[in-house]
């Protein structure tokens, strides 16, 4: 009766489409599925967006940052 309660509200094992992820580890799968979904333009163009503003966080960050500058010999 308490697997049929557990399985009945959404806890038990991962399944079909439409199941909650459980845990990390299915957070990181929805994730990375999330990301790889190559037929929903929607998903293509958040995803996208994101990795912009990644880069353009990272670009305004390190800009103080002078790879030219000879290094320190140690």
């Amino acid at each position: 009766a308490a697997a049929a309660a557990t399985a009945a509200a959404g806890t038990g094992t991962p399944g079909g489409p439409g199941s909650s992820p459980q845990g990390l580890r299915g957070w990181l799968r929805s994730a990375y599925r999330f990301a790889t979904d190559r037929n929903d333009f929607r998903r293509n163009l958040l995803v996208n967006l994101g990795l912009f503003a990644a880069g353009v966080w990272v670009a305004r960050n390190l800009t103080d940052i002078d790879l030219m500058a000879p290094q320190p010999v140690p």
